[in-house]
């Protein structure tokens, strides 16, 4: 295990009813901006929740925010904000929302010319508005993490982005906001928090991280149990909650703390995302199984121990049944694991590889895939 500092800040306010909460977390007499995407939280009662607990505040709303959010849509946020004079951000909504409110938080404080410079060029976030948040689809962990994810629909760039000053200051996490959640979102979400596991656990890494890679485990079987109880049984608090909890803790830092890290799946996903608008959940169940074929000797002692610790998978031909096992969890909550499930086939591969080949990138924690290794990848999941 290699050397690493740690910090998360985050307060987490867990359960039941939580929502009230917010009133004692938002600095007083703040100017608050309510960010959320289409509407859902005013048809599941989390709307009327949020404007209740924030009486006494001077609040305005920002709605509209995409599945994948786009750097466009981010930048109108940032308009209002400064012609209103907001001084803190409240997302309501899952991930995408959360992750365009990190972005909206540093983006209008930005002194560097182009907002977009902090997703192209890395350029240092130095200042950012405190923001918190209301999490009703969990997925991507972003609630207690400080990155986001934005797309530029002008340029179809999809782009990361991570600074100290965009962890929220708070998270609400009521599993009851997540009942009212599409089967399909259901499914995309725990596909999500499965794939953000294996970006830090599905490495060369054995045996000196054994404190990582048993939380790692712990995660993934409670995704794996419960995952699909949620598309049998939505409105079941303890499979939720579980599900919210599990999906936190994939992305909150804790299980990449030293060790190597993989984000193949995710780099790739996102390109395709970015051409064709895949949900991020489906991207990534296409990906995976291809990336832990075709690297299956550098990644085979992880792929083992996945297979026995979480799918009591043992020997002949281990490796491969894990990664069918894999695949076939990711079926068995509604997410099909195929481009051409999507209508996608050589075209789409050829786009994807040739945008990796022009910024010429080499991604995994070995950072030995190419472009022509994703094109392989790709190959293997038409």
């Amino acid at each position: 295990m290699e050397n690493f500092s740690f910090v998360n800040p985050v307060k987490i306010i867990f359960g039941k009813g939580t929502i009230k909460k917010i009133a004692n977390e938002i600095p007083p007499g703040s100017k608050v901006l309510i960010t959320y995407g289409g509407g859902s939280i005013k048809k599941n009662g989390v709307y009327e929740q949020v404007v209740e607990a924030l009486k006494g505040f001077e609040t305005y709303e920002f709605s509209g925010i995409e599945p994948n959010p786009h750097y466009e849509t981010c930048m109108k946020a940032v308009a209002l904000i400064k012609e209103k004079g907001i001084d803190f951000l409240l997302s309501v909504g899952g991930g995408s929302v959360l992750d365009a409110t990190k972005f909206i938080a540093a983006a209008v404080c930005f002194e560097g010319g182009d907002p977009w410079k902090i997703l192209s060029e890395d350029s240092p976030v130095t200042k950012a508005l405190p923001l918190g948040d209301i999490i009703t689809l969990p997925a991507t962990g972003s609630e207690m993490n400080n990155g986001g994810v934005i797309t530029r629909v002008e340029t179809q760039d999809k782009l990361s982005f991570a600074s100290p000053l965009t962890y929220p200051k708070f998270s609400v996490l009521d599993p009851t906001t997540t009942y009212s959640m599409p089967p399909r979102q259901i499914g995309n979400g725990v596909v999500d928090a499965f794939v953000h596991v294996m970006e830090q656990y599905l490495t060369y890494n054995e045996g000196d991280s054994l404190i990582q890679d048993n939380m790692a485990e712990a995660i993934v079987k409670t995704l794996v149990e419960e995952g699909p109880k949620a598309l049998v049984t939505p409105e079941d608090y303890d499979v939720r909650a579980n599900l919210m909890w599990a999906s936190t803790w994939a992305l909150n830092g804790w299980i990449g703390c030293g060790v190597p890290q993989d984000w193949a799946t995710h780099m790739i996903g996102h390109e395709i995302t970015a051409f064709y608008g895949l949900d991020h959940g489906q991207t990534l169940a296409v990906v995976l199984p291809g990336i832990m074929t075709v690297l299956k000797e550098q990644k085979g002692k992880k792929i083992t121990r996945l297979g026995k610790n979480v799918f009591g998978i043992e020997g002949d031909n281990a490796i491969e049944r894990t990664i069918k096992a894999v695949e076939n969890f990711f079926e068995s909550v509604g997410v099909k694991t195929h481009l051409g499930d999507y209508g996608l086939g050589d075209e789409a591969i050829d786009k994807v590889v040739n945008r990796l080949a022009e910024r010429g990138w080499k991604l995994g924690e070995c950072h030995n895939i190419t472009a022509d290794t994703v094109r392989e990848i790709l190959i293997l999941r038409k």
